[in-house]
């Protein structure tokens, strides 16, 4: 590629060339912090408008000043929740003059290194496969963090925390099915090729299990986990229904939901008369299978604008904020009520 072909970002140099004036004088103007003459002011401000300035936010990170810029780290970029997720924090974080960007975790001592290399002016995780100690690398480089609590983190200091009603919504989602006089529920975990499946830290499951007691039904042996695809848990789900009764599937996702409910109709059983079917995450998918998927939804605009104000309070402050609690929502569609209004 030809040289004066390539893209270069402006400079304050080249702002100072355009304007007349010295770099000094550039900085002054852009950081405010200096009086400057109105007519040189002026100057400096069209052209940097007629240059496209934009500050190096890495560059103002390591002299310690704001990079503007939050990560939000997540088990999988390509879920649909935490697109959404990412879109209201963004919002909220513009506002405040930043921007987020989504990553997927790499679980590595150099992806941390990248992170904290890069200066971010805080760290968001949702994820039930991150490690303790990695977040706390976080925390001793001097990044906010906030935690979205897919699992507990009982070791953890000086990270603030919120709670997104995934333990209580799985219990609910439990009562639900039990005051529709379903006794023989089931739950189908997360598929993962990292052997990163649910246990008792992880809130979903952990609601599960504790639903199940407070209802006074058997939970012991009432999951299909362990599957690294979808082919695997349908086959995992065919042989367990051939030898334990089945009338209320309860998915860690709607995707695993939706498997389950097409190997359900493949056995000929009805979706809700026979099974009810209840996802989480009330994703797009919830509506376009038949009978539309149940499933439990998150307050996201209030998560998200709650993890953006919790981050600039650790940034301004020295308390960690106390921990914020939200509620899932059932949105009840046929697949456990036959009478729910279609969408």
């Amino acid at each position: 590629m030809p040289e004066e072909s390539k893209i270069r970002c402006a400079t304050r140099a080249d702002v100072a060339k355009r304007a007349g004036v010295s770099v000094t004088v550039v900085s002054y103007v852009l950081n405010n912090n200096r009086y400057v003459e109105k007519e040189k002011r002026a100057r400096v401000l069209q052209a940097a408008r007629e240059l496209h300035y934009t500050p190096n936010n890495i560059a103002r990170a390591l002299k310690g000043k704001s990079s503007h810029h939050i990560i939000f780290i997540v088990d999988n970029t390509t879920n649909e929740r935490f697109g959404r997720l990412v879109g209201e924090m963004d919002r909220f974080a513009y506002e405040k003059g930043s921007m987020v960007s989504l990553c997927a975790n790499r679980n590595n001592p150099e992806f941390i290194r990248q992170v904290i290399a890069r200066r971010f002016d805080g760290v968001i995780i949702s994820s039930i496969s991150f490690p303790d100690a990695y977040i706390r690398e976080f925390v001793d480089a001097g990044i906010p963090v906030v935690l979205l609590q897919s699992r507990e983190y009982p070791q953890l200091e000086g990270v603030a925390k919120i709670g997104t009603g995934l333990y209580h919504g799985a219990q609910e989602c439990v009562r639900y099915f039990y005051n529709q006089g379903r006794r023989h529920i089931l739950y189908i975990d997360r598929i993962s090729k990292r052997n990163h499946f649910s246990d008792m830290s992880d809130n979903r499951y952990r609601g599960f299990i504790r639903g199940m007691e407070a209802c006074g039904l058997e939970s012991e042996g009432r999951m299909i986990t362990g599957c690294t695809t979808e082919e695997e848990v349908q086959r995992r789900l065919a042989d367990y229904m051939q030898s334990h009764p089945v009338d209320a599937i309860l998915g860690r996702n709607d995707r695993m939901a939706c498997v389950a409910m097409k190997q359900v109709l493949h056995s000929g059983r009805r979706v809700p008369e026979d099974v009810g079917i209840i996802g989480y995450d009330d994703s797009s998918v919830c509506k376009l299978v038949t009978p539309s998927l149940t499933s439990m939804k998150m307050q996201e605009e209030k998560i998200a604008q709650a993890a953006v104000e919790m981050l600039y309070e650790m940034q301004t402050g020295s308390e960690v904020p106390e921990t914020r609690k939200f509620s899932a929502q059932m949105v009840v569609r046929r697949s456990t009520d036959p009478s729910a209004a279609e969408e």
